[in-house]
């Protein structure tokens, strides 16, 4: 138990410091929608080199295709451009406290989906307070930017991403044992970026290249904050439930508020701070509820 919490926290330190990385690149001059084609193509170059020195083949089993392209589109592409965009509007902690509401979609998707992860009533009250913490954060109007920002935009757009990203957990999961992860994180990164790469050439075209600090920021990315925390998921996923390996959603958050402030110039408001108690308060009380799941003879 003891390397599956090491692989949530490397996870969440990469989650929780892609918020402040994708800001910067994005006051570089850099497009949205081409940040996350080219974080994401470089994570695939990675995870292609990674499988060819491991002398790794291509998928063996029609689960694993299936699994690898449904992931690629609901854990790649939808949240890495969706979230890319919503950082325009709001700081890297606000997204951050938003994506701890993962746990909480993925328990609720879970317990639709199956049937050996039923909402309890302790799971039911997570909900309930981080639903309350979502209507707090965006009703206070606190985007955590100096500047204003638009947080009801941004919180529209990450709650896609959210929501996006509890389905493909819960799809992985239902089809676990079935793939080896590193083969359906190929499958995953190609297909994924495939997708955001055509989405940016129809929106945003070929741009100017990035500067050298972006350039940095997005291998950064690439490698820390994309595959090494992806293939550590799907790990985890073998061996603990869905809902468990979404807990870095409860980790993510103090990550991202604290490295925001750190080195951009955002800001702890009240709206940002009462929502994410609440949020984050939902997440360990589904965490609890998990906890006492796991170790019920």
């Amino acid at each position: 138990m003891r390397r599956v919490w090491l692989a949530l926290l490397i996870a969440s330190l990469g989650w929780g410091t892609a918020g402040v990385a994708t800001r910067v690149v994005l006051d570089e001059g850099v497009g949205p929608y081409t940040v996350a084609a080219l974080r994401s193509a470089l994570a695939a170059v990675v995870v292609v080199v990674f499988l060819v020195a491991r002398r790794s083949g291509l998928p063996r089993s029609p689960e694993a295709w299936k699994v690898g392209l449904a992931m690629g589109i609901s854990n790649l592409a939808i949240p890495y451009v969706f979230s890319t965009i919503a950082l325009q509007y709001a700081s890297a902690g606000f997204l951050g406290l938003t994506t701890a509401l993962i746990p909480l979609f993925t328990a609720l998707l879970a317990h639709l989906a199956l049937a050996d992860e039923r909402l309890s009533t302790m799971k039911v009250a997570g909900l309930i307070l981080g639903f309350a913490g979502v209507a707090a954060l965006l009703g206070s109007g606190d985007s955590g930017l100096a500047g204003g920002g638009k947080p009801v935009v941004a919180g529209f757009l990450s709650l896609v991403a959210v929501a996006s990203i509890a389905v493909g957990g819960v799809y992985a999961k239902h089809h676990a044992g079935a793939y080896q992860p590193l083969e359906v994180t190929g499958v995953h990164f190609v297909s994924g970026s495939i997708v955001i790469v055509a989405a940016m050439l129809i929106v945003e075209g070929a741009s100017p290249g990035p500067s050298g600090k972006a350039w940095v920021l997005l291998g950064y990315m690439a490698v820390f904050t994309t595959f090494l925390p992806f293939v550590l998921y799907y790990w985890m996923l073998r061996s603990v439930s869905a809902t468990f390996a979404s807990i870095a959603g409860y980790l993510v958050p103090p990550i991202a508020v604290i490295s925001g402030m750190v080195f951009l110039d955002e800001r702890l408001q009240p709206g940002i701070v009462l929502g994410g108690l609440l949020i984050l308060a939902g997440v360990l009380v589904t965490d609890r509820a998990e906890r006492r799941v796991r170790v019920r003879p």
